[in-house]
């Protein structure tokens, strides 16, 4: 029975337009996670592509667009390409001995992508059309 009472209230709660704080801020946190996950799946995509394709000099182009893609899902997707990519990057850095300019064409290609700059900047002539 007090099951029944409990998602009566949140029916209420959920359904009125004029939502509590508290309710509000339960649909933007989960607004955020949805996002940030699917930002996490875009930045996937641009990593396995960029695999796929094997594509020399491309590197920064799937840079820009894993970060474009997932930003644009908003602040979640936004904050799972800079950690992810911050994360990369950290790694790489560490372990891949391409050095630190590297590591900062990476990076300014991430900060071009998460703010909307369009990632054909970085695009180099012959990539298939596919990606």
């Amino acid at each position: 029975m007090k099951l029944w009472v409990c998602i009566a209230l949140l029916s209420v709660l959920c359904v009125s337009a004029d939502r509590p704080w508290v309710v509000e801020k339960m649909v933007e946190a989960g607004k955020f996670v949805r996002d940030a996950a699917g930002g996490a799946r875009d930045m996937f995509r641009a990593y396995k592509d960029m695999r796929e394709a094997n594509y020399k000099g491309a590197d920064k182009y799937f840079h820009a667009r894993g970060n474009y893609d997932a930003a644009r899902r908003g602040p979640g997707g936004a904050w799972a390409a800079k950690v992810i990519s911050d994360a990369r990057e950290g790694w790489q850095s560490g372990v891949s001995g391409r050095g630190a300019e590297d590591t900062r064409q990476d990076q300014e290609a991430n900060r071009w992508g998460r703010r909307g700059g369009d990632p054909n900047r970085y695009r180099p002539k012959g990539l298939p059309s596919k990606y």
